[in-house]
């Protein structure tokens, strides 16, 4: 692969474990996989033209009820990419959080505007912590499957790091609002 994208192996991943359409992967990547990582149309349907261009997925036309519908396989090609992707030691684990962007400059402007941004931060985090839990619970119950670990683990991690974003967030609120009292 050329140029490697992310994005691509996110596809692939995906495909690995069943047939999609353009629509089914951006439904999948904002469901389970939204909590670490974000795609959109934009990206997905160039990434899905240059992997069939490059030999990794094929397309096909399963209409449904009258409508065209495209669905893409992966290949061989596609699985040994994946896999050498999986066997790559170095993975970048980037963190972008426009809240501790706002967080950082907050001097420019009242604590109260910060307090107020990390208690929108606290009400996403808690929303999507009640979603993790959910799926974490539901999986316990089939790690028989051996693919359930694995989306299990992104979970439980998923939870544990939340669970710390909450703490830091009662944290940051005490000490903004010390120093508010305080005058400072």
């Amino acid at each position: 692969m050329a140029r490697e994208r992310k994005i691509d192996m996110v596809i692939l991943g995906l495909l690995s474990h069943e047939d999609l359409s353009g629509y089914d992967i951006k439904k999948r990547i904002d469901g389970a996989i939204s909590f670490f990582w974000k795609g959109s149309f934009g990206n997905i349907y160039p990434a899905l033209k240059d992997m069939e261009s490059g030999s990794l997925i094929t397309k096909s036309d399963t209409s449904v009820g009258g409508r065209e519908k495209l669905t893409y396989h992966i290949t061989e090609a596609g699985k040994e990419a994946l896999k050498n992707w999986l066997q790559e030691e170095q993975a970048s684990n980037e963190l972008k959080y426009e809240t501790l962007l706002k967080l950082f400059f907050g001097g420019a402007d009242s604590k109260s505007v910060s307090i107020r941004n990390i208690e929108i931060f606290e009400e996403q985090i808690e929303a999507d912590l009640k979603l993790l839990k959910s799926y974490c619970d539901t999986l316990e119950k089939v790690m028989d499957e051996e693919d359930h670990v694995y989306y299990y683990l992104t979970a439980s991690f998923g939870v544990d790091t939340y669970e710390a974003y909450l703490k830091w967030c009662d944290k940051a609120k005490k000490i903004l609002n010390s120093k508010e009292a305080q005058g400072v």
